[in-house]
């Protein structure tokens, strides 16, 4: 028998080594593909800084875990020059991470694919008792049904709460506008619930701004930006994040940028803080129905009311002059904000990103007015584009492992 080598074993122990050279890049190459930087394989080595041949296999290994999808026949866009390269997709049947998110008018869940793409959602709750294990056992079943329904693998589980979650204890600190006591151990419940359910992979709680922050980076309105702000009221309460250089910021224990007790109105009202006229409780839902001589009603969120008020009645003289009461108290918290983290984009969430669809030049007029960098030539500041982005930013935190190393997180689901 000849000691040749085949020349099928050559190919094979070729491509084996420009995996193994390419393994560690397996985890960058992922979240190339899944926030949208990298749609083409001749992107991801260009991206990677490896050989094409390296760039292929790190591409092969991706499709054959089931993440991605490499089309087979390359192509070029319209017009463009050079070698066509193989276009590269996430796996519309991939896994999935069970995502859940809680808030004062109620709590849903949802299961979120790569990209940020939600694949099914479970019909919300609108009311929260309690015992955060009643809620967070009601939200996880739900979630473990759909995962039933669907057949999907799961690679984990993320829960966004209204509330600064300590770290690395994971308690919620401050669930102010929930009855829940402060302090509960909201990581530990959810995890413990995963586990009941039956639902393999890591658990994780935070903050539901920071989440919508992080959602809005990688797939929104804050893609490409370095130091990116986020503030928000949604449902009760205001609430802020901050990215900087591509990560969150949470401060050394989680809990950085509790944006919604700066001072805004010196007169104003009681803040459950202890302060008086923060944005908390000047430029929230309420805060606006208030502002507008409206009673919040039972039958919806007041977030849905205050929505609903300024697009169907901004005519109203007394909606028009709420509307400019609330964009005045949040372009003046907004240029404190400026001032102090010189963001170079602010994204807006709720119902701070319809009161900047409404008047956008009002809004970012005070802000370039009260701020010495706005006036030194202006913050971009735009509008959240995620629907859902603090379910998508749970669904990150169960993400993120298999990120940072793809073999090794799906081994343990």
């Amino acid at each position: 028998m000849s000691g040749n080598t085949a020349p099928g074993a050559v190919g094979e122990g070729s491509t084996r080594t420009r995996l193994d050279r390419g393994r560690g890049a397996l985890g960058p190459a992922l979240e190339l593909v899944h926030t949208g930087r990298a749609p083409t394989r001749a992107v991801l080595t260009a991206e990677l800084g490896v050989t094409r041949a390296t760039a292929g296999a790190v591409a092969a290994e991706l499709e054959a875990l089931g993440l991605i999808r490499v089309d087979a026949r390359p192509g070029a866009a319209a017009g463009s020059q050079g070698r066509p390269s193989h276009r590269l997709e996430l796996a519309e049947d991939g896994p999935v991470a069970l995502a859940a998110q809680v808030h004062s008018d109620g709590f849903r869940a949802a299961l979120v694919g790569l990209g940020g793409r939600i694949v099914a959602t479970a019909p919300g709750c609108e009311t929260v008792d309690a015992d955060p294990a009643k809620v967070l056992g009601s939200v996880v079943e739900a979630g473990a049904e759909l995962l039933r329904k669907t057949g999907r693998r799961c690679v984990g589980a993320g829960v966004a709460v209204p509330s600064a979650v300590a770290e690395p204890e994971g308690t919620a600190l401050n669930p102010l506008h929930l009855a829940w006591p402060a302090g509960a151990p909201v990581r530990k419940i959810f995890a413990e619930c995963v586990r009941a359910a039956g639902i393999t992979g890591p658990a994780f709680a935070a903050n539901d701004v920071n989440l919508a922050a992080l959602a809005e980076h990688r797939h929104g309105a804050g893609r490409g930006a370095r130091d990116l702000l986020c503030v928000a009221t949604g449902h009760r309460g205001v609430g802020g994040a901050l990215v900087l250089d591509g990560r969150l910021h949470t401060g050394s224990s989680g809990l950085a940028l509790e944006v919604g007790h700066l001072t805004v109105n010196p007169e104003g009202r009681p803040c459950h803080c202890g302060g008086r006229g923060c944005l908390d409780v000047e430029a929230d839902p309420l805060a606006f129905l208030t502002a507008a001589g409206r009673d919040p009603g039972p039958e919806v969120s007041l977030l849905q009311q205050a929505n609903e008020l300024i697009r169907d009645q901004y005519t109203d003289p007394t909606v028009r002059t709420a509307v400019g009461a609330l964009i005045d108290r949040l372009g003046l918290g907004l240029a404190g904000l400026v001032n102090i983290l010189n963001p170079d984009r602010i994204i807006l969430g709720g119902l701070h990103r319809t009161l900047l669809d409404t008047d956008p030049q009002r809004l970012r007029a005070v802000v370039a007015d009260r701020s010495l960098w706005g006036q030194s030539g202006g913050v971009p500041i735009l509008a959240c584009t995620l629907d859902h982005n603090s379910l998508v930013g749970a669904a990150e935190l169960a993400w993120q492992p298999v990120l940072d190393d793809p073999i090794a997180a799906l081994a343990q689901t």
